[in-house]
């Protein structure tokens, strides 16, 4: 009995890894290939007073005014965080999954609630890569907005030592509090994938791996346009956040609470453009995180499902 116990841990772990690094290594392949996309959003995010609202004319200007590879400014340190941070979800969504169901069949509820134990953790273990990235992706930008004030790091390791030494090792979790609530976004985004998933597979009896390249994609598409558009207005003061030179009352010290930080940033976002002004950047936004998303859920299920043929592994029908 302790033999099986021992082999089903290590079947499950293994599986986990080929998981995470089959995610890590779509996530990062995609987000490489549509990178110039997230740059455009996150400008459109951050420099409230830029004119140009269509991401074509904002990456024009962009290229005219910084240079050719301006668009992919921060491109390392954006990969490396997104690598950990895939890796760690992958992981954590597939062990907790594996744990949960023993050999159950899963389900959409089942799904959201791995999904969000999931990036629980992955929120909390990477936010401080996300905070750098979010500097050095900005460090040397022309903003229109003549109170951000330009910055000097001159790496990922400066960077932070920067940020802890001039704010406070407390800084490198800025924008945490709209990151947990933002779990929401990959919880939702995987309940919809693998709803779709089992249904695709339940109507025409295949098998994990038989899933046709467009199928993949489509349903990669449709669950993250899905999941960025219902939670876009906390992403969007998560990168204010994390840039850390939004505004603030007068009155408001240092130890104001994230609630309230979040609070402030949305309710000051609406007065200055209304409702419109919370899903601004949204085009770029789409555009970028589905084409990535569909792009990485393929390379992800290609790698995997691979991997486990490679190596005589069958992944359990009843997961889903």
């Amino acid at each position: 009995m302790g033999s099986k116990v021992m082999n089903l841990m290590d079947v499950f772990s293994y599986e986990s890894l080929v998981h995470a690094v089959a995610g890590a290594v779509g996530s990062v392949t995609a987000m490489t290939v549509f990178f110039p996309l997230d740059t455009a959003r996150l400008r459109l995010q951050v420099d409230e007073k830029r004119k140009a609202k269509s991401t074509p004319a904002i990456l024009s200007e962009i290229i005219k005014e910084e240079g050719l590879l301006a668009p992919y400014r921060g491109w390392f340190p954006v990969i490396c965080s997104l690598c950990c941070s895939n890796f760690v979800y992958f992981y954590c969504f597939h062990s907790l999954k594996a744990t949960w169901l023993q050999g159950r069949r899963s389900t959409p509820g089942r799904d959201l609630i791995i999904g969000i134990a999931a990036g629980v953790v992955n929120v909390l273990v990477t936010t401080p890569l996300w905070v750098v990235n979010t500097r050095l992706k900005l460090q040397g930008a022309k903003f229109r907005n003549e109170n951000i004030h330009s910055t000097d790091y001159k790496g990922i390791l400066d960077a932070f030592s920067q940020i802890m030494q001039q704010e406070g090792v407390g800084s490198l979790w800025n924008g945490t509090f709209p990151s947990l609530l933002l779990v929401l976004n990959p919880a939702v985004q995987f309940m919809i994938y693998e709803g779709l998933k089992r249904q695709i597979l339940r109507g025409v009896h295949r098998e994990v791996g038989q899933l046709s390249s467009v199928e993949v994609f489509l349903i990669g598409a449709i669950a993250k346009a899905v999941a960025t558009t219902i939670t876009y207005p906390l992403q969007t003061v998560q990168s204010v956040l994390r840039f850390g030179q939004h505004e603030q009352r007068a009155d408001q010290s240092r130890l104001l609470s994230s609630l309230r930080s979040v609070t402030y940033l949305l309710i000051n976002r609406v007065r200055k453009w209304g409702i419109l002004g919370l899903f601004k950047g949204l085009e770029a936004k789409l555009l970028q995180t589905v084409l990535t998303a569909a792009l990485m859920f393929l390379l992800y299920e290609k790698i995997s499902n691979s991997t486990f043929r490679l190596m005589g592994v069958r992944q359990p029908v009843t997961s889903h």
